[in-house]
């Protein structure tokens, strides 16, 4: 009865804000010594990496469950070794963290897709995909939408997972703890590609990633009451209520049936002595 007592307080003091100005409003670029660059009066956003240093920048404002948004169009020819992130993160050693990491390849190789779920500090829950179109030619849209019962990644509105929420069974969620977008260039030679046998080749640089489209329809955090959740369950379909229906888990389902290259649900050599419990019930 407790924990739901605090979910209510956290609700209820949780204001609707929708984000879809421009990256001066709502983005700072935290790292990079001008190697991130905002464009096109706010609307476009670029990272490069060199071998001197990459960049980065995050959101001005936390969010607290929402559906954000960005239409990417990462790093294009030979991108191996390198590493383009977009993740929702608090702060802290038990922090909670919900990750798109995109792993450059060599030149008509595919992109990797990495995804991980951390919660009060533990991660250790990857799935990574190879996507079904070369996300170097144009932009394509990444989302998370999280909301009290689920956290689904999805690619062009395609989920491609849910992480349930199965706190009844022990297992933690992200619930309370604010989180901001970052976004990341940066050089991961050592493990990104093939494990690392594959490292950057600085010859290619500047490698560059570009942004625009951010839209974050979300509940921040703020003092006093507010009508957070009656609101996002009214607005743009209810992303606060939002199940996978019938069809998308359809979509899901074609998706890691044919792209899903690693699933740390099936790694027994990983887990010898048992898989992690979400693995079973969900």
């Amino acid at each position: 009865m407790k924990s739901c007592y605090l979910f209510l307080a956290v609700a209820c003091s949780l204001l609707v804000i929708a984000s879809a100005g421009s990256f001066y409003q709502d983005c700072d670029i935290t790292w990079g010594d001008g190697r991130a660059k905002i464009l096109n009066n706010g609307q476009l956003l670029t990272l490069s990496l060199d071998k001197t240093s990459g960049s980065g920048f995050r959101t001005k404002n936390e969010y607290l469950f929402g559906k954000i948004d960005m239409q990417i169009k990462l790093v294009p020819g030979n991108s191996a070794g390198t590493v383009t992130t977009y993740y929702l993160s608090s702060e802290g050693p038990t922090h909670d963290e919900i990750d798109f990491e995109f792993l450059g390849n060599l030149s008509g190789d595919p992109y990797t897709l990495h995804t991980n779920v951390f919660t009060q500090g533990k991660g250790n829950r990857e799935m990574q995909f190879k996507l079904w179109f070369d996300p170097t030619m144009d932009f394509h849209t990444y989302s998370i939408l999280w909301n009290p019962r689920h956290v689904i990644f999805m690619v062009d509105d395609t989920p491609i997972r849910d992480f349930k929420n199965l706190e009844s069974r022990g297992i933690a969620f992200p619930k309370n703890q604010p989180m901001r977008i970052y976004s990341s260039l940066w050089n991961a030679d050592e493990w990104a590609t093939r494990g690392g046998a594959v490292k950057t080749d600085w010859s290619n640089a500047p490698f560059v990633a570009s942004y625009r489209n951010f839209n974050a329809d979300a509940c921040a955090p703020a003092s006093g009451t507010s009508k957070c959740a009656s609101n996002a369950a009214s607005n743009n379909g209810g992303w606060w209520n939002q199940e996978v229906d019938s069809t998308a888990q359809e979509r899901m389902k074609w998706v890691q049936q044919n792209y899903m290259i690693y699933n740390y649900c099936s790694d027994l050599k990983r887990f010898p002595q048992g898989l992690p419990p979400e693995c079973s019930i969900a």
